[in-house]
């Protein structure tokens, strides 16, 4: 067997000597074989004081006044009901920008005015796309692209013009003798009967988008969210530009 003698002789003399300060060069060495310590043990000992960082994290956002709320992380979102409204509202318009594209279609041979072209273009060109986008977007959802929920309530009468009483019901629109009047106008005539009547159109159309978000549960479906927004700024910009050109004077060059 080995003796023990020498083990407690080193413990009686480690006992028995006086502490010392540590000293700068000993320090130095910790610090050193600190900063030898492999890089990836050091991220491991920081990572593993992190709970579970990669966990999502579900926020609530409250009430104006409420604070939020931290949800489950199972929590899944739920998309709304999709609202009769919308489809309405997607058919009617359809029928309200095909009288637009009517419209811009009387220019090239009722009017010289090149900003009135240019801007007629424009129009037909947006909202006929527009158009598409809106029988895609029902036809996707399985809903007729023409309006089949009945326009006003009660018996119909005699003699009564079911597709007047509608387009009349359409915001903005323009009425039969009003389109009557726009193609029988030329030059100065028409371009004021032009801008006169779109500016109301467009106004209509702003209406229609209004009336869509006053309606409980419409308009929450991210694609008709967009285009409704889209559709109504646009539209305010439009008025403004031919707003514009009504206040100005017809000259030589325009008309």
């Amino acid at each position: 067997m080995f003796s023990c003698a020498p083990k407690w002789k080193l413990y009686r003399f480690l006992r028995n000597r006086k502490l010392r300060p540590v000293t700068k060069p000993a320090l130095s060495c910790g610090v050193l074989l600190v900063a030898s310590m492999p890089t990836a043990f050091v991220y491991s000992a920081a990572h593993a004081q992190q709970t579970n960082p990669t966990a999502p994290v579900v926020v609530q956002p409250g009430a104006p006044g409420k604070p939020s709320k931290t949800l489950p992380p199972s929590t899944r979102g739920v998309l709304p009901a999709r609202s009769q409204a919308d489809a309405q509202f997607m058919q009617a318009m359809i029928m309200h920008h095909a009288q637009a594209v009517e419209m811009t279609a009387l220019i090239p041979s009722h009017t010289e005015n090149k900003e009135l072209r240019s801007l007629g273009a424009r129009i037909s060109s947006s909202q006929s796309d527009e158009m598409k986008f809106m029988r895609r977007w029902l036809a996707a959802r399985g809903e007729s692209v023409s309006k089949t929920t009945p326009e006003i309530p009660g018996p119909e009468m005699p003699g009564m013009d079911m597709s007047r009483q509608r387009m009349a019901l359409m915001p903005g629109m323009l009425m039969p003798e009003q389109m009557d009047a726009l193609r029988k106008a030329r030059g100065a005539e028409f371009d004021r009967l032009f801008l006169t009547g779109m500016i109301q159109h467009h106004h209509g159309a702003l209406t229609m988008v209004k009336d869509l978000f006053d309606t409980a549960g419409a308009g929450q479906d991210a694609e008709l969210f967009n285009f409704a927004t889209d559709a109504d700024n646009s539209q305010r910009a439009e008025i403004r530009i031919m707003q514009t050109m009504l206040e100005e004077k017809p000259s030589k060059g325009k008309s």
